[in-house]
């Protein structure tokens, strides 16, 4: 594991994954390296859990986009069968992701139809979560954005009503995109992740810490 510990006039330690694989300490000039240790130790899962998804995103850029290819919907893996066809769209049938285009050979083609799709989809799927729970927190959305971001699944402007959500989201289960709208939407009512935002996540989403464990 690659750790750089940085010394600042800070009152408590912050932790940071890089997309890089970087690990970034930021740690009281007086901070012992025990204390350091401990909390590398203790947040040890969470960093690999950001490692793993890293690395995961690397795999994505990697692929080929022929038939056989798993690619992940709504957390379940979907086969990619890629057709000749003069019409260009993606279908969803059964267990495989269809994709239809004249030129079966053309990569770029295959990704943007691809990515599109995915866009799509999250977009559909991310405003129909946002229905389901701005009942709930009784704010104004003006926006909903799909979003590529490296680093988070999602973040809320309070005072502009802006939700932006990772597209990488569209392939995480139901309930897991529950949970990210959910919690940026909190953030409208309780711009912070003090105690009065977590005790409302609990009231309205009692099993919210199940739900972020299996994202």
């Amino acid at each position: 594991m690659n750790v750089q510990i940085v010394k600042k006039s800070v009152k408590h330690i912050y932790l940071k994954v890089k997309p890089n694989g970087e690990v970034v300490i930021t740690a009281p000039i007086d901070c012992s390296q025990k204390d350091i240790d401990y909390v590398l130790q203790k947040r040890s899962g969470w960093i690999e859990k950001r490692l793993a998804f890293y690395s995961d995103n690397k795999i994505e850029h990697s692929k080929e986009y022929v038939s056989g290819e798993n690619f992940c919907y709504l957390g379940k893996n979907y086969r990619l069968k890629v057709i000749e066809s003069k019409k260009e769209c993606v279908k969803l049938q059964k267990d495989f992701i269809e994709l239809y285009l004249l030129d079966k050979n053309d990569y770029n083609l295959k990704q943007k139809l691809i990515k599109n799709w995915y866009k799509e989809e999250a977009q559909k799927q991310f405003e129909k979560a946002v229905k389901r729970y701005l009942p709930i927190v009784k704010r104004e959305v003006k926006t909903v954005r799909v979003r590529e971001m490296k680093s988070r699944w999602g973040s809320c402007n309070a005072d502009k009503g802006y939700i932006n959500l990772n597209i990488k989201l569209i392939e995480k289960p139901l309930v897991c995109i529950e949970y990210v709208v959910f919690h940026e939407l909190a953030h409208l009512v309780h711009p912070n992740h003090g105690k009065d935002f977590y005790n409302f996540l609990t009231l309205f989403m009692p099993d919210w810490r199940e739900r972020k464990k299996r994202l």
